[in-house]
């Protein structure tokens, strides 16, 4: 009897395993570079036998709070430091299970070509999320226009400018909408991709100064349950996203041809 039972359960959890294989693979995504990208590597994967569902979020909690439901398998639209954020206010039980996409942020300006032409009292725009704010003083501090506390890294905010020696006034603004205040300031924090996705590439390009591969903590994470972190199907189509050239040939697209607005960082470097 006990081998009629053993036999029993194994071909249930067999079964169980079979149907699960059998289902999409869903993955939630944000619109623009993040999504496009995951349509390719989804069309690429179900042309090799791999079903997948990419869903669109329009906003940056419904892809964690439908993750945590079990309503998709895998999500694609936050950085570490997002994701760590969220797992402390939120209490999720997820795990980063890849590394993607590294949008770059720059430093902007309309009005001066090169650092030391800002006067004193200049208006410098940074993101007013505690998130992204640290990431975009970090790039202030390496242009020598401030001293941050030392420590803080990316967790820094403006309260933790130690030296201001031209005194600088940070004014913060939601991470979007730096894109509309640049006419307003002297110079700004800014993200490549929404002026890309504004129609203004030449901006994009233009940064005084971008970060790179040395900022991965701030790489888009594919990021999954710890219960299903182990799921095959995900380790195949992450290993399909960073392999595919159509992939990689979209997020160029997506960055408007320019690889200073992006890094790769699954990638060897250079």
């Amino acid at each position: 009897m006990k081998s009629i039972a053993s036999l029993f359960l194994a071909l249930s959890s067999l079964l169980l395993a079979t149907a699960v294989q059998a289902q999409p693979l869903r993955i939630g995504v944000t619109p623009g570079s993040l999504a496009d990208s995951v349509e390719v590597a989804a069309r690429e994967a179900r042309q090799q036998g791999l079903d997948v569902k990419v869903i669109e979020f329009t906003d940056w909690t419904t892809p964690n709070t439908a993750l945590a439901a079990g309503d998709i398998d895998l999500n694609y639209f936050q950085h570490q430091a997002f994701l760590d954020n969220a797992i402390k206010e939120r209490g999720y039980k997820f795990t980063s299970v890849a590394v993607g996409l590294l949008p770059n942020i720059g430093l902007y300006s309309l009005k001066v070509k090169r650092f030391d032409e800002l006067k004193e009292g200049a208006r410098i725009g940074v993101a007013n999320d505690p998130v992204n704010q640290g990431r975009g003083l970090q790039l202030v501090e390496k242009a020598g226009l401030v001293k941050l506390r030392e420590g803080v890294g990316a967790r820094g905010s403006v309260n933790d400018i130690v030296a201001n020696p031209k005194k600088f006034k940070f004014i913060e603004i939601e991470g979007p909408q730096l894109v509309r205040a640049l006419d307003d300031l002297d110079l700004a924090q800014g993200y490549p991709a929404h002026y890309v996705n504004a129609g203004k590439p030449q901006i994009a390009g233009s940064a005084l100064l971008y970060s790179g591969i040395d900022d991965v903590y701030f790489a888009i994470r594919f990021v999954s349950r710890q219960d299903n972190a182990k799921d095959p199907r995900i380790e195949r189509f992450v290993q399909l996203y960073q392999t595919s050239p159509a992939v990689r040939k979209q997020i160029d697209a997506s960055f408007a041809n320019n690889d200073k607005l992006y890094s790769l960082p699954w990638l060897p470097k250079p």
